[in-house]
């Protein structure tokens, strides 16, 4: 049954409307993206590159496995919990999911069951153990985080904080009515209330907590997803404008005003780092010997242009958000 969320908003409401950016919530439909086998039209560089990693670190017949399912319908609550800032850490946000109390842990594995029919092996035990296992989930958790999207996260995060500058301007300028108004083809303002359609459950201000928080996503797809747990504020993900172009080469075209500063070889590396990659990748792709290839690296770390995240037995280098600022100014 398809039905009408309505959510009413008081001027105390008005005033807790706030943005967030959130890695848990980033976890989820990443994860059932890369499960799904499906050739997605814009992640499928991202897809092609990560996929076999989680093959190879078992995380395709793990704790996720059972608690996101593969082709889309409810995950968990305590799997995304309420952003305590604007944009709180991946660890922060792990600890907050390793807390969850028992109950609602409980609560959320009944939903799913009712969702699934049935709970399988792991969950069942999670049930009847919550915060025995909450750190086995999350310790899973921590790894899919460094094999699939903390080498990406400079490049997610500029796309996501690109989206909340836009949405603030337009409530700047506008007015939050109509910041809620531009959110989503599905969503509409009117008189203090905020209208939902094409929803399966309905949503209302006494089921929420009170204001309401934005949080833009890079995998969430064309729909939206909500989380209505009192008293944290209901959440509403939605697709970041920008996506489409996320995983776009963007290639450096005055490579050579910024070899004078960093020097060839530096500069060389951070343009190959277009994709995440490690030492012996890194040297195959440039010529450069892997002794080379390393003390640059370390040189670039150190000045918080590169960072390191564990694969499996390898170490991937991905550049950060100051590289990616630094080649755009090069590129200008």
């Amino acid at each position: 049954m398809v039905v009408l969320a309505e959510l009413a908003f008081s001027t105390s409401d008005l005033s807790q409307v706030r943005f967030a950016v959130s890695p848990m919530w980033e976890v989820a439909p990443s994860f059932r993206l890369l499960r799904s086998g499906t050739a997605h039209p814009v992640h499928r560089p991202w897809v092609d590159q990560v996929r076999p990693r989680l093959v190879a670190a078992g995380l395709d017949r793990g704790w996720l496995c059972e608690l996101i399912p593969p082709t889309g319908g409810y995950v968990p609550d305590f799997l995304n919990p309420a952003p305590a800032g604007p944009a709180p850490n991946p660890a922060a946000e792990r600890d907050a999911v390793r807390a969850a109390p028992a109950d609602r842990v409980r609560q959320d594995l009944d939903h799913l069951a009712r969702h699934q029919g049935t709970l399988g092996s792991r969950l069942r035990a999670l049930h009847n153990d919550p915060q025995g296992l909450l750190a086995k989930v999350t310790e899973e958790i921590e790894t899919y985080w460094e094999l699939a999207l903390a080498p990406y996260w400079a490049r997610i995060r500029a796309v996501l904080d690109a989206d909340i500058l836009y949405r603030a301007r337009l409530a700047a300028e506008h007015g939050t009515g109509h910041l809620l108004d531009d959110l989503h083809i599905s969503v509409s303002w009117d008189n203090n209330v905020l209208r939902m359609s094409r929803r399966k459950q309905p949503l209302t201000r006494t089921t929420a907590g009170t204001g309401l928080l934005l949080i833009p996503s890079a995998f969430t797809g064309p729909g939206l997803r909500t989380r209505t747990t009192p008293p944290d504020p209901p959440q509403l993900a939605y697709q970041a404008r920008g996506v489409g172009s996320l995983w776009q080469a963007r290639p450096v075209t005055r490579a050579d005003t910024l070899s004078a500063v960093l020097g060839r070889s530096r500069t060389l590396l951070l343009t190959e780092l277009e994709i995440p990659a490690s030492t012996s990748q890194l040297a195959h792709r440039t010529g450069l010997s892997s002794a080379g290839v390393s003390q640059c690296l370390t040189t670039l770390r150190d000045a918080g242009l590169v960072s390191a995240q564990r694969a499996g037995r390898s170490v991937l280098y991905a550049r950060t958000t100051a590289a990616e600022t630094l080649l755009q100014a090069a590129s200008t």
